[in-house]
């Protein structure tokens, strides 16, 4: 009776999925499911950033693939399950592992992978950082996940026609987090996801390769689209204004690290000219403030 039981109750554990999606409906068309607030690590299997879908009439759009294969996979099964409809194109808004990894997943489904067209230049530049994937999580889930190259690559914008809508991909300006920062306007939905142009529920990581300049400018730029919903690529806050904090902050940083530098500080120094703490309630403020504050200053030392 007990190996019985065992026989029965193996397949289905053998078969189960890693993921429970929990889609959030923004629009009418568009739905979104929200990344765990942490890095990547074996309690969040991976699933950290935003990921949205939008009803074309005819076909979906996603924007953003997940960190692997298996996500993607698993993802693609439940959205055309609770839709009947098929994914025609993947918006990869930034280079990053935590989005781009499950295109690996579509791109072997023959699914339209749209990105910047400095993609396949930063992938080279930064293959270390897909390591933490394949570093930190277990190996039936990293299993077939690979490193892909858009099929459709831009420099300022690409449309997306469907029988239902039009949307716009844009790359709002230079680079912002990352050179390769992407945003997804559909004018229909009156709604824009901006990836990782906008962070709110965790902290802004300014990384070495991040603009300070250009992602103000982008921030300016979203802000006079003047849309309803304004979905980030981190955090559960879609509101019009839901920009603000990622503009303040940045703001803020930028003039007090300028201040730092022009006094031609020691930059062991620097925590004393950096006064963020207004911020400090936001997870990971503690591990990141300082941080940013050096690789700004960094920039600044090898303009």
């Amino acid at each position: 009776m007990k190996k019985t039981l065992l026989l029965l109750i193996l397949p289905v554990f053998l078969f189960a999925n890693f993921f429970e999606f929990k889609p959030v409906k923004v629009t009418e068309d568009i739905s979104c499911f929200i990344g765990d607030y942490n890095p990547v690590q074996k309690s969040n299997r991976g699933f950290v950033s935003n990921i949205c879908y939008i009803d074309m009439g005819d076909f979906l759009v996603l924007n953003d693939a997940g960190a692997t294969y298996n996500f993607a996979k698993e993802l693609n099964a439940f959205i055309e399950k609770s839709t009947n409809k098929k994914i025609k194109y993947v918006v990869i808004t930034n280079y990053h592992d935590d989005r781009l990894l499950g295109a690996s997943y579509f791109k072997e489904k023959g699914v339209k992978i749209v990105g910047a067209s400095n993609m396949p230049e930063m992938i080279k530049e930064h293959a270390i950082k897909y390591e933490r994937v394949l570093k930190n999580l277990p190996s039936d889930l990293i299993k077939n996940t690979k490193v892909v190259i858009p099929d459709i690559l831009f420099e300022k914008e690409y449309i997306i026609k469907g029988k239902k809508k039009n949307i716009s991909v844009i790359k709002p300006s230079e680079g912002t987090q990352s050179a390769t920062d992407l945003i997804v306007y559909s004018p229909k939905d009156n709604l824009i996801f901006t990836g990782n142009t906008i962070f709110n529920g965790r902290f802004v990581n300014y990384a070495s390769d991040s603009n300070i300049d250009e992602w103000i400018k982008a921030l300016h730029v979203i802000e006079k689209m003047n849309v309803r919903y304004i979905v980030p690529g981190h955090g559960d806050d879609f509101s019009k204004d839901s920009f603000r904090p990622t503009l303040e902050y940045l703001e803020m940083l930028r003039k007090q690290v300028k201040v730092a530098y022009e006094k031609d500080i020691d930059p062991a120094d620097l925590e004393k000219y950096v006064h963020t703490d207004k911020f400090n309630n936001i997870p990971h403020y503690n591990e990141l403030y300082l941080r940013n504050a050096r690789n700004y200053f960094d920039q600044l030392e090898w303009q």
